[in-house]
């Protein structure tokens, strides 16, 4: 008998042991809500159909043992894929539980449906008029809520979708039909904008309806039906009843469009304070020409030397080959840059220069291609490099030689490619860059000592320009002179010396080692210690009786060639060091025994290679 009233009794019942996890009886009812097989009714745990909420299970069977009995409406069963909410009554029974099972739903239209008794058993005017009452609030407020152009969203405590408006329809394009009843965070909350999983304990829509509190968030994503991410700010606002959170409203707005112009306007700040940056690079170079007084347009000499440069500098200063200038050091390959550039195509931008001599080792890819913020200790703010600033138009690699072996690579790229990537960034950039460059070494000697790449080298001499030495067209010097003595005389508000036919062939006769700046130098020199309307050089005619003196009396065997030069000075070095033991500053030490400055010292020591720890 007692088995045949618990089997068709009016809800679902179930007794399960908690200890061993098991359902020991089944009803009829709950065999069909819980989807259980009688005969396999020993194989089914308890906690399998209540895996989506665990700790609410535990926690409710620990009511019911303490409290004997328990209710409650936070757990859910998932029974075919489809999640059904419960209200489940408990008592313990001995050391087992019987629980009585209903869905939701049906308990929510039961109650509702006994108010409706309710009225209709107080009369059918009182229910017309709660019924008009009701409409009428009803009409009021779908109106309102149709009219509010932002997107609206109701969930209850459970975040489960309650409520829709036609602006949150069209916003995200899920019908109301397509949520209602669904956890609004698992249709469209659930992924943050970068692809990784947004927990729903994270969520600010949810945490409203927990901790009762207002939250704003103006930098999320709704994930419309098309699985497009939507930019939205939304307010999540507590919704109380008699004091209790049953729930949450959700206000948001697309914010597409201010997203794309607020980003629009980061691109435009950005590309300005490049702009500005350059430009203000490129006024510097500018103002650096007008004040150099070099002649770019005109090369001083009618040599067939200096005749032959210029129809060579016209011949390439139109094209954009790369040009590789070689000469001694002081013989204007800069001033030959110039002329190429003010000739070509890009001379509407200024000429680039860069002194490769003069870059240490670890700044070279920074100033070649720039930096990022960050990309080093001491880098500060984003830095253009000399490659982008010369976009469009020429750089001038003076001193090529110069530039590390382990950089050459990637100015090969560039010349190559045309391509490169700033210090510490991952972009690569395009660069429309000419690249003249000059050097004084024998790069072709450098190749052989693997300290300059045979590609690179020639990359860079697609076209050679030989820059003469000022001995090789002596007869430009008095057009020369008369250049110099106009410039410096100019300069320093002096009217202009004379210089007879004597002393010009004392300039004549000078072999001119430092070539053209040398030349320009002297002639400066001698004009401010002129005295009267005449300029000597009688100091270059002592300079030339000591050379010839020196080549009488010295014999090509007792000469020393550059390498047992530097041979002898690493030897001798390396004594002073060892008399020191290591010392090389202040009183006794090996820069003070040599007559050498302390950091010169420092220098020779670094280019021999000179370690001074094995001399301490």
């Amino acid at each position: 008998m007692q088995n045949h009233l618990f089997n068709n009794a009016p809800t679902a019942m179930l007794l399960i042991d908690p200890t061993s996890n098991q359902i020991l009886q089944a009803n009829s009812k709950a065999k069909k809500l819980f989807s259980l097989k009688e005969a396999d009714l020993a194989n089914y745990k308890v906690t399998q159909f209540f895996h989506e909420c665990l700790e609410q299970l535990i926690h409710f069977t620990q009511q019911v043992l303490i409290q004997k009995d328990a209710w409650s409406s936070d757990l859910s069963i998932k029974v075919n894929s489809e999640i059904i909410h419960l209200e489940i009554n408990a008592t313990q029974v001995e050391e087992y539980i019987l629980m009585s099972c209903q869905k939701s739903v049906e308990s929510f239209a039961r109650y509702h449906q006994a108010i409706v008794e309710s009225n209709y058993q107080s009369g059918l005017a009182h229910w017309r008029k709660n019924e008009t009452a009701f409409e009428e609030i009803e009409r009021q407020n779908q109106l309102l809520l149709t009219a509010v152009g932002d997107g609206i969203y109701g969930v209850d405590d459970q975040g489960n979708t309650t409520f829709v408006n036609l602006a949150a329809e069209k916003i995200t394009g899920w019908k109301r039909e397509d949520i209602i009843g669904k956890k609004m965070h698992e249709v469209m909350h659930h992924t943050y904008p970068d692809g990784s999983h947004y927990h729903a304990h994270d969520c600010p829509i949810y945490a409203a309806f927990n901790d009762g509190e207002i939250h704003s968030v103006d930098n999320e994503v709704f994930w419309s039906k098309e699985g497009k991410p939507i930019p939205v700010e939304y307010t999540s606002t507590p919704v109380t009843e008699h004091g209790i959170l049953i729930g949450a409203v959700v206000i948001f707005r697309d914010i597409t469009e201010r997203k794309r112009i607020q980003q629009k306007l980061l691109n435009a700040m950005e590309e300005v304070d490049s702009l500005k940056r350059r430009l203000e690079m490129e006024n510097a170079y500018l103002l650096e020409e007008l004040n150099a007084d070099f002649n770019h347009h005109q090369i001083i000499g009618q040599s067939a030397q200096v005749q032959h440069m210029v129809q060579q500098i016209e011949l390439v200063a139109p094209t954009n080959a790369n040009v590789l200038i070689i000469g001694e050091s002081g013989t204007g390959k800069e001033l030959i840059a110039r002329a190429i550039h003010e000739v070509s195509e890009r001379k509407a931008r200024p000429l680039i220069r860069v002194n490769c001599a003069a870059i240490p080792a670890e700044l070279f890819e920074s100033e070649f291609f720039g930096h990022v913020k960050g990309a080093f200790s001491g880098a500060i703010s984003d830095r253009i490099g000399r490659f982008e600033l010369a976009d469009g138009a020429t750089i001038f690699l003076d001193e090529v030689g110069e530039i590390p072996i382990q950089l050459q690579g990637k100015l090969l790229r560039v010349l190559q490619e045309q391509q490169y990537e700033r210090v510490g960034d991952s972009r690569t950039r395009n660069v429309d860059v000419r690249v003249i460059s000059a050097t004084n070494q024998d790069l072709r000697a450098l190749i052989k000592e693997n300290k300059f790449r045979e590609d690179l080298y020639y990359r860079l001499n697609v076209f050679p320009i030989q820059s003469p030495a000022l001995r090789d067209r002596i007869d430009d010097l008095p057009q020369l002179v008369k250049h110099f003595i106009n410039k410096v005389c100019r300069r320093i508000n002096k009217s202009q010396p004379k210089v007879s036919l004597a002393q010009m062939q004392l300039l004549e006769q000078y072999t001119w080692p430092g070539n053209i700046r040398e030349l320009e130098n002297i002639i400066e020199r001698q004009i401010i210690l002129a005295k009267g309307d005449k300029i000597t050089f009688d100091i270059l005619a002592k300079q030339t009786n000591n050379i010839q003196v020196l080549s009488k009396t010295v014999a090509p065997s007792e000469l020393m060639s550059a390498t047992q030069h530097k041979a002898l000075e690493k030897s001798n070095i390396e004594k002073a060091l060892l008399h020191c033991k290591g010392k090389i500053y202040g009183n006794n030490g090996a820069a003070e025994l040599l007559g050498l400055k302390p950091t010169t010292l420092a220098s020779k020591i670094k280019k021999y290679e000179i370690s001074r720890h094995r001399f301490m």
